[in-house]
């Protein structure tokens, strides 16, 4: 019988929430992120109305953060230093273990957005790349050799520290570093603010895409030099600017300056810095991967008689 999973995206923006196989089968729902309470209410909702008819194996959960992953923490499966009204410390395993008792996966969305292009996506079949979203927000996700990168805490692509160009007088958007980082540089938000317009409403042409490509390909370089990743994809709503790669592609290079002794940047720059090859499903089918890869880690049940807990064992005649 085929195993049926559930997946969410949990955007500091918007939630998106799944359920199915994979690509081929996935039945989905998008809607505001709005306060904890309500949204994470609707999410359940929309998880039971199908378990009830197809029972799911597992839940997997991809959320903006930053969130604490440390199982050994009480405060794993939470939101925890996010600027975002009303999510700070917001428990969103915890909201999913009550409803179902079935195994919740969780970790950052770009994490499991990663997973699913692996999965699925533009980096099948190879064990170390990254994927980076430009939007609301900045966040990185990274396979390294075949698992998802985690340590302290989690990769934080979109607060690495870049130089501001020179010319550059906006303040920076973000709420903890200014505009000392990439996000606070180079977000949806960032944008919109240094120009009046966002960013969708800005013409192909506009000097916008010059001063961004610039600080994407910062961001880029310096994870080259770091974690020297196969492939590098790039998705977000910003990304949605096609004309941003060939620019971001040429800068970047500029940047390598020769020192990357490498073919693939040397020759097929078009095939390493590529756009998600699952649009904007990447997020919530990576979310379908990680409660599948959830799935099969739990321990397998004892065979023979379940053990009774509580009840004491009678002496044999």
């Amino acid at each position: 019988m085929e195993r049926w999973y559930g997946g969410i995206e949990a955007g500091g923006t918007k939630f998106v929430c799944g359920v199915g196989t994979g690509p081929d089968n996935l039945h989905e729902v998008r809607f505001d992120t709005t306060t904890p309470d309500e949204t994470l209410s609707r999410a359940v909702a929309f998880f039971r109305k199908w378990h009830s008819r197809k029972p799911l194996s597992a839940i997997g959960i991809g959320s903006f953060g930053p969130i604490c992953l440390d199982r050994r923490s009480v405060a794993y499966g939470s939101i925890t230093s996010t600027p975002k009204p009303g999510w700070a410390n917001a428990q969103i395993v915890q909201a999913f273990q009550k409803a179902f008792l079935i195994r919740v996966g969780f970790d950052t969305d770009v994490n499991a957005a990663a997973l699913g292009e692996g999965e699925w996506g533009a980096a099948r079949g190879l064990d170390h790349f990254i994927y980076l979203t430009v939007g609301t927000g900045i966040g990185g996700g990274a396979m390294v050799n075949g698992k998802l990168l985690h340590g302290l805490v989690h990769p934080e692509m979109g607060h690495t520290f870049i130089p501001r160009r020179q010319d550059d007088v906006y303040p920076g958007r973000c709420a903890f570093h200014g505009n000392r980082c990439f996000e606070g540089l180079a977000s949806g938000p960032a944008i919109e603010e240094r120009w009046g317009k966002p960013a969708i409403d800005l013409g192909a042409g506009h000097p916008a895409w010059e001063l961004e490509s610039e600080y994407i390909a910062v961001a880029l370089a310096d994870i080259v030099f770091t974690l020297s990743p196969l492939r590098i994809i790039l998705g977000g709503g910003v990304m949605k600017q096609s004309q941003l790669f060939p620019l971001i592609r040429r800068k970047m290079v500029g940047l390598l300056n020769g020192y990357i002794q490498s073919d693939t940047i040397i020759k097929n720059i078009d095939e390493y810095i590529v756009p998600p090859a699952l649009g904007d499903r990447s997020g919530v089918l990576g979310a379908i991967a990680l409660a599948r890869m959830e799935h099969a880690t739990a321990r397998p049940r004892r065979q023979g008689k379940p053990i009774l807990k509580g009840r004491r064992k009678l002496p044999s005649r």
